[in-house]
């Protein structure tokens, strides 16, 4: 079958298309997650007694973000339908309104809606790395300034851009925007790896039993996992941008969806206990130590400088000394 359409339309109208369909599984994954998550955070704990706040605060969070999702994967889904279908007689045919999607207020609604959604997921992020490094002035003030003054001022002026009818690949704020909210992700897993790194080898100097620094690992590696999930995605998405290559389409719209299953992940291993969370009884003669990485902030007494550096609100570290020779260690990083 013949065709007067050029290839490199066709490549353009595949990928978008493509792209369409990587987004739906993609939130299909978002879908199941969040179900999956509002269950594990609305479980009683297991020794009875209310849900605590920061389970209740996830929720929200949970909430908000896949309602943006949703409303976003529904105006993606309908302009496609309207690219296809609805509009396929229009002057330039659907490679037209590829590049001219933002002409339409539907394409506005669902970049608004996924940015808004990118907001909520990098505050979480924000919110965990200033607890674990216990509101230290020094690491809240530069990531809290990154993450207003880069992230929210460049994503509203992307918006109006695309208000205006910019084509999408001529907004050069949007790379800086991809490059700076990728930068802060990294920023966040080197600092809060780092943080526990050092309080793995606190621990050690402590404890010398194993399963104990073990904890440690586990979190780095979860916390590394989900930076590498999002970022792997977003380098791609950005290296195309950046050439204006039509591969950009197969992560454009599910790039948020990602993100917020990267989250999703480990809030559900979290609140289930099956990825850092673990009971030792083990026998021991020295002065035993319980680590628990919660969301409730507790009085812990001023006693030596190692229980002071890892005392922490919510996501922080909580040392204190105990009288009984049986240990438990509970981690919840969530």
């Amino acid at each position: 079958m013949s065709s007067d359409t050029p290839l490199t339309d066709l490549w353009l109208e595949r990928s978008r298309l493509d792209g369409m369909m990587l987004g739906a599984v993609s939130y299909g994954g978002l879908f199941i997650l969040t179900v999956q998550a509002a269950a594990a955070l609305m479980q009683r704990p297991r020794h009875g007694g209310k849900i605590a706040y920061h389970r209740l605060a996830l929720l929200v969070y949970v909430f908000i973000t896949f309602v943006l999702g949703t409303i976003g994967f529904a105006a993606n889904a309908k302009y496609t339908q309207m690219i296809w279908i609805d509009l396929r007689d229009a002057p330039g045919g659907p490679a037209e309104l590829i590049e001219e999607e933002m002409d339409y207020s539907i394409n506005v609604v669902a970049i608004s809606c996924y940015f808004v959604m990118e907001w909520f997921m990098q505050a979480l992020l924000l919110h965990r790395c200033c607890v674990i490094w216990n509101w230290a002035r020094y690491v809240m003030i530069p990531m809290a300034t990154i993450y207003i003054a880069m992230i929210k001022a460049m994503s509203i002026l992307v918006l109006i851009q695309s208000s205006a009818g910019v084509i999408w690949y001529n907004i050069n704020i949007e790379l800086a925007y991809l490059c700076i909210e990728v930068g802060l992700s990294v920023i966040y897993t080197v600092l809060v790896t780092n943080r526990l790194l050092v309080m793995r080898s606190l621990m050690r100097q402590v404890m010398r039993e194993p399963e104990y620094s073990s904890i440690y690992d586990t979190s780095i590696l979860m916390v590394i996992e989900s930076a590498m999930l999002y970022s792997v995605c977003a380098i791609i998405f950005i290296v195309s941008f950046a050439l204006h290559s039509n591969v950009s389409n197969l992560c454009f719209l599910s790039i948020s969806h990602v993100q917020g299953i990267a989250q999703l992940l480990i809030i559900i291993r979290v609140a289930r206990g099956q990825a850092i969370t673990c009971e030792l009884s083990t026998p021991v003669a020295v002065v035993s130590t319980s680590i628990a990485f919660s969301g409730i902030a507790s009085e812990v007494p001023e006693e030596t400088n190692l229980e002071r550096v890892a005392r922490f609100e919510q996501d922080g570290i909580q040392l204190h000394s105990i009288n009984a020779k049986e240990t438990e260690v509970e981690v919840n990083l969530a």
